[in-house]
């Protein structure tokens, strides 16, 4: 169902919307799962590079990746991104934990069932 149908300015483009509640879901981590994180890399060379190198030696797809200037400098950047999986599961945690080694601060934004779209299926 879509709210109003032709909005978008090219067609491959996709409007998500995020619905927030007061308590957290925690979906079945045997079902496909999307896992959003904020992070902030610390300030060493390659630091993103290494921060990032978990997910790809622990097979974890990482489905978005935006970076955000703080305080409008360019010193400090904050990263958003979207993962597969749940953060109970063995490859995640890995990723996630070296993610924190490399990272001055970590917060999982939200666990949630991965739509059927992400799945291919709409």
């Amino acid at each position: 169902m879509s709210l109003r149908a032709g909005i978008e300015d090219a067609d491959h483009n996709t409007t998500r919307f995020l619905v927030m509640g007061r308590e957290p879901i925690d979906p079945d981590a045997t079902q496909p799962t999307v896992t959003s994180l904020v992070f902030r890399v610390r300030s060493v060379p390659a630091a993103l590079y290494k921060a990032l190198g978990g997910f790809a030696t622990n097979g974890v797809n990482i489905t978005k990746l935006e970076s955000y200037m703080i305080d409008g400098a360019f010193t400090v950047a904050q990263f958003y991104a979207d993962i597969d999986g749940h953060p109970s599961l063995r490859p995640v945690r890995l990723a996630l934990e070296e993610l924190s080694f490399f990272s001055r601060e970590v917060r999982i934004m939200g666990v949630y069932p991965a739509s059927i779209f992400r799945r291919g299926g709409a």
